[in-house]
């Protein structure tokens, strides 16, 4: 599978999106950036401070493309699928926190 394959569905794209993971600091800093965001948006919900919402995607997005750039050497799956990307996102923090996926 390469860039220019078009995905249909989620379940398609998901074998692809874990290919573009294969380096564990870069799964590990998506993991990161991720569990910050829920925090972030925990402490919106406790102190109602939305101006903190701008930073969701500097630290969401921040995290992951560190790992791309520097450790995976590969450009985000983001810039070709965003919607299937952040769905990826999260059923791959979801894999890690259950340990389908290696840390």
């Amino acid at each position: 599978m390469t860039m220019e394959t078009r995905f249909r569905t989620f379940k398609e794209f998901y074998p692809f999106y874990l290919q573009e993971h294969a380096n564990s600091t870069c799964r590990r800093l998506h993991f990161v950036g991720s569990s910050i965001v829920l925090l972030l948006v925990a402490v919106v919900m406790i102190t109602g401070e939305l101006k903190l919402l701008w930073l969701l995607p500097v630290v969401g997005y921040g995290f992951a493309w560190v790992g791309h750039f520097f450790f995976e050497h590969n450009r985000p799956a983001t810039f070709k699928y965003p919607f299937f990307s952040l769905l990826g996102d999260w059923v791959m923090f979801r894999d890690m926190l259950t340990g389908r996926i290696a840390w």
